[in-house]
């Protein structure tokens, strides 16, 4: 029986080949999912799995609404790991998510259109089919995959910069997302909160379910961040 990791692992070492030999260059993009699929003869979630791993190996980087760009190598060194991220603990992880993330979604729901607000749902979607056919792998790549979506769709240069150790970050905890499918359907109605406040364009909503998402995944994980008060001092 061939394994879902079988063939991820099989797809990723095809594509490394194609960028090795120059069928895709430094500054180009990859053939859309469905085509590449398609081309590859595998279901579009291990397709996704295959670029999450070449994004972690620096070769390639996913932006949402356009597709997935091909890296040269001072990009690719600039997109790896960090090696504070690395050694990052889940704590650090959820402090830092907590920190930037409820901020961009408010910036987001300022400026959305609606077919990046297409692009979020659709991704839900993906993780909605994930767990009504228990797939759990791809649920946590579509996890993944919203929230760095949401990442990029600030215009802000800076937290471009910034965001992508938030991406990094996320990446980090993969592996305790993995171990706790159970939790999935919560962070799907989690997350649909936030789209919903995105689409209705409330800042102040947007940022209050994410920040609310965030505290629940600690809570998922055994860790109750300590928060500083937000109150200001009369």
């Amino acid at each position: 029986m061939i394994t879902s990791s079988t063939v991820v692992n099989s797809v990723v070492e095809k594509l490394r080949q194609a960028l090795a030999r120059g069928q895709w260059r430094s500054g180009d993009m990859l053939p859309g999912q469905r085509e590449l699929a398609e081309q590859l003869g595998i279901s579009r979630p291990s397709l996704r799995e295959a670029v999450t791993v070449l994004e972690t190996l620096g070769l390639v980087r996913s932006m949402p609404g356009k597709g997935v760009l091909v890296l040269d190598a001072e990009m690719a060194e600039s997109a790896a790991p960090q090696s504070a991220v690395a050694e990052a603990s889940l704590e650090d992880v959820l402090q830092l998510r907590y920190t930037l993330e409820p901020f961009i979604v408010g910036l987001v729901a300022q400026s959305v259109s609606s077919k990046e607000i297409g692009q979020l749902r659709l991704t839900l979607m993906d993780m909605r089919e994930a767990l009504e056919a228990q797939d759990s792998e791809a649920g946590v790549n579509a996890y993944i995959a919203f929230h760095e979506e949401l990442f990029t769709l600030t215009a802000n240069p800076i937290f471009q910069s910034v965001v992508q150790q938030t991406s990094n970050a996320l990446k980090q905890s993969a592996a305790v997302l993995r171990n706790s499918p159970e939790h999935l359907a919560a962070r799907l109605e989690e997350n649909e909160a936030v789209v919903r406040a995105i689409r209705n364009k409330n800042s102040a909503q947007a940022s209050a379910q994410m920040r609310h998402h965030i505290l629940q995944e600690g809570r998922r994980m055994g860790i109750e961040l300590n928060i500083p008060d937000e109150h200001p001092v009369n």
